[in-house]
C-alpha cells in the first residue's frame, strides 16, 4: 500500500503545469493550472510570493503535456485516489471535493498568447470527465481583458461554469503603483473590470497589507470603496469582494500581514459603503 501512495504522489509531484492544492478559500480541492512557468508577469507586486530571482526550468507552456497532466489529475481526484497520498490523506471529509480548476500560477495567465485555446481545451477535458459542476476560475489582474483573444477566453469560461477573480487592491493611482509596480495605468484596470463585469458578475480579490509598518490609510480605503461603487454605478456586477492579507513570505521585507481585526474592519467598511458582500481571509489561511 505504501508503494501505491508513492506512485500516486509521483503522479503530481513531478507535474510542471498542473498542481493540486487544498484551498480553504474554495472550500475544497483546487487544481492550479500554471500558464506562466517562465515566471513572467506584467505586474511586480511587492507582496508576491513567486521567486523571480531564479529562472524556472520550464520556460514555455507545452499544451499537450499540460492537458495530459490535467487529464491525469482529474482522474485521480474523481476516483478519490488522491486522498490515499501522503499529502492529502488528512484532508477533512467536508473538503474532499473538487471545487475548481484555477488558472493562475507564476504570472498573469491572460498574457499567455494562446489563452483562449487552452481555456477551450481544458473545458473540453472537464466535460469529458463529466465535471460540469466544477468551476473554472481565472485569477487575474485584469490588465489584458481588452485583448480580443482574452475576450474570447472569457466567453469560453462563461459557457463552462467559469468565474473571474479580478485583482483590485487600490483606490488611487499612487497606491496602485506602490503595491503593483507596473507601467499599466490604473484606469486601464478599472475600465477592464467594469467592461467585464457588465457581461458577467465578477469576484474582486483585494490584498491589503502593512507597508513599512503602515496599513492602508483611511483615505485609501475610502477611495477603494469609491472605485467599487463607480464600477457598479456603470452597470458592472460585483458579487463578492475577497479581502485578504499576506499569508506567505512576500517579495519585499517591508511588507507584513494585517491583523485579523484589521482585515475584519476592511470587510465591514466595504460592505457598509458599497453594499457588496465581502469575505475575510486572514494571514494564517491558505
Amino acid at each position: 500500500m505504501h508503494e501505491l501512495h508513492v506512485q500516486h504522489e509521483r503522479r503530481f509531484e513531478t507535474n510542471r503545469f498542473v498542481y493540486p492544492v487544498l484551498s480553504r478559500r474554495s472550500r475544497g480541492l483546487s487544481l492550479g493550472v500554471n500558464l506562466n512557468p517562465d515566471k513572467v508577469c506584467n505586474f511586480d507586486c511587492i507582496y508576491c510570493q513567486v521567486d523571480r530571482t531564479r529562472q524556472s526550468e520550464t520556460r514555455f507552456v507545452e499544451i499537450q503535456p499540460l492537458l495530459t497532466e490535467l487529464d491525469d489529475m482529474l482522474s485521480l481526484v474523481a476516483s478519490g485516489e488522491i486522498y490515499e497520498t501522503a499529502k492529502f490523506k488528512a484532508t477533512p471529509k467536508e473538503l474532499r471535493r473538487l471545487n475548481d480548476m484555477a488558472f493562475s500560477g507564476d504570472g498573469e495567465p491572460t498574457t499567455y498568447r494562446n489563452f483562449d485555446e487552452i481555456i477551450e481545451k481544458c473545458a473540453e477535458l472537464k466535460r469529458r470527465h463529466g465535471l460540469d459542476d466544477v468551476k473554472m476560475v481565472l485569477i487575474t489582474n485584469a490588465s489584458m481583458f481588452h485583448r480580443p483573444h482574452v475576450e474570447r477566453g472569457l466567453r469560453i469560461l462563461d459557457e463552462n461554469n467559469g468565474e473571474i477573480w479580478a485583482k483590485l487592491e487600490a483606490g488611487t493611482e499612487d497606491y496602485f503603483k506602490l503595491v503593483d509596480r507596473t507601467p499599466i495605468p490604473f484606469q486601464r484596470i478599472l475600465d477592464n473590470i467594469t467592461a467585464a463585469a457588465k457581461v458577467r458578475p465578477l469576484v474582486i480579490q483585494s490584498l491589503f497589507m502593512r507597508v513599512a509598518g503602515e496599513p492602508p490609510s483611511e483615505a485609501e480605503l475610502a477611495a477603494f470603496c469609491d472605485r467599487l461603487c463607480e464600477i457598479t454605478a456603470a452597470g458592472g456586477r460585483l458579487k463578492l469582494v475577497q479581502v485578504y492579507t499576506v499569508a506567505r513570505r512576500p517579495a519585499e521585507e517591508f511588507v507584513a500581514p494585517l491583523s485579523d481585526a484589521e482585515v475584519d474592519a476592511i470587510v465591514s467598511l466595504v460592505e457598509g459603503r458599497t453594499g457588496i458582500p465581502a469575505e475575510a481571509f486572514y494571514g494564517s489561511q491558505g
